[in-house]
């Protein structure tokens, strides 16, 4: 079985949300499955709160789960066009696989959620694809042929999946970013599978 780790930090629940979204795209296709993660929150001293492991809940990611993974989805809320710094925290801890290369010609892809329209959800997007870049993995996001990405009046970008919350809709996800995010999984899904045939 071909093995995507979907890899997330969530404050509000609306990324999420969108991950266990990706993760039905990713699991629809036949022989790959999602493997859903999440990482610590991290003090202002910068470091990880991994006393404070939920009882429930998606675990927390290692190293281990990158190495073993075929494919990455990487997601984040927005922290002033940025990913969230425990998210950064994790990925500043890669070297390891950067030296080995582990990561290289492996299929990734990135989301985000912003709580207005003009939250930084894409340049967010972007700022996540670097280290994936500098990792070597191979970038994918979601084609103009999805549907919902020229419907949706919310989220929704070529760089990845977006939800855009606020008052207005009380951050539950439309239905045309619900659409994105299983086509962003599924889209990756069938793409890790044909690099491994």
């Amino acid at each position: 079985m071909l093995e995507i780790l979907v890899l997330y930090y969530s404050k509000g629940g609306s990324v999420k949300e969108m991950s266990k979204i990706i993760a039905r795209g990713i699991n629809s296709i036949d022989g790959v499955e999602a493997k859903l993660r999440t990482v610590p929150e991290v003090s202002a001293l910068t470091k990880p709160l991994e006393d404070q492991i939920p009882e429930s809940g998606d675990l927390y990611a290692s190293l281990i789960d990158l190495e073993r993974c075929q494919g990455l989805v990487l997601g984040s809320p927005t922290r002033f066009g940025n990913m969230a710094a425990p998210l950064k925290y994790f990925i500043d801890s890669l070297s390891p696989l950067w030296l080995k290369g582990t990561m290289e010609n492996k299929p990734a892809s990135v989301f985000t959620s912003s709580g207005s329209i003009h939250g930084g959800n894409e340049t967010t997007l972007l700022t996540m694809q670097l280290p994936l870049l500098h990792l070597g993995m191979l970038i994918m996001g979601v084609p103009y042929s999805t549907p919902s990405l020229i419907a949706t009046k919310s989220g929704g970008t070529p760089y990845g999946a977006s939800h855009i919350g606020g008052d207005n809709n009380q951050n539950d996800l439309t239905s045309d970013e619900k659409s994105i995010c299983f086509a962003q999984g599924e889209r990756i899904a069938l793409l890790v599978k044909k690099i491994n045939e």
